[in-house]
């Protein structure tokens, strides 16, 4: 993707959070936004999370460090644990976003396999996708890897992109 383009990321913020923690590094989101801009022209990266308001510090560095938060409303399983299942929200986004012409090309920050039918539909639309992967390739869906779309790994970038202590 070229850096002066209009380019949107869509990122999936528990896909994203979680595959970091699994790999035992914790990413430093105001670097990382930077790197998307740099590396893949990204000027909206929305950043699909639940709203917890425990967590109301954390959104608010996440909104300093540019990113536009979109909230879900959580709900909670019954072990207690949150649920705020973001995936069609963001689909809904980028594809109101792509009808509109608003950006040129879309990076999405997923492993999921539940978005295959997204990456199918910007490829269609010419929308040169690029799927940012949280998990390693072994965890990243085959569904995603069989739309033939590209796919880059953040875990190559920890030495870039982890917080240094």
């Amino acid at each position: 993707m070229i850096s002066k383009a209009n380019n949107f990321a869509y990122i999936d913020g528990a896909n994203l959070h979680k595959g970091i923690m699994n790999a035992g590094w914790s990413l430093d989101y105001k670097r990382f936004r930077v790197w998307l801009s740099e590396k893949y022209g990204i000027r909206s990266a929305y950043l699909f999370i639940g709203l917890i308001p425990k967590y109301k510090e954390l959104y608010k560095y996440l909104q300093e460090c540019g990113f536009t938060l979109v909230f879900k409303e959580v709900i909670y399983d019954g072990d207690g644990k949150p649920k705020g299942n973001c995936d069609a929200d963001l689909v809904v986004q980028a594809m109101r976003d792509a009808y509109e012409n608003k950006f040129d090309k879309a990076a999405l920050v997923a492993s999921d396999g539940d978005y295959a039918g997204l990456v199918k539909f910007l490829l269609e639309k010419e929308k040169s996708p690029v799927i940012l992967s949280p998990h390693p390739q072994e965890r990243c869906s085959i569904l995603l890897k069989r739309t033939g779309v590209k796919i880059a790994y953040i875990n190559d970038q920890r030495s870039n992109l982890a917080v240094r202590k």
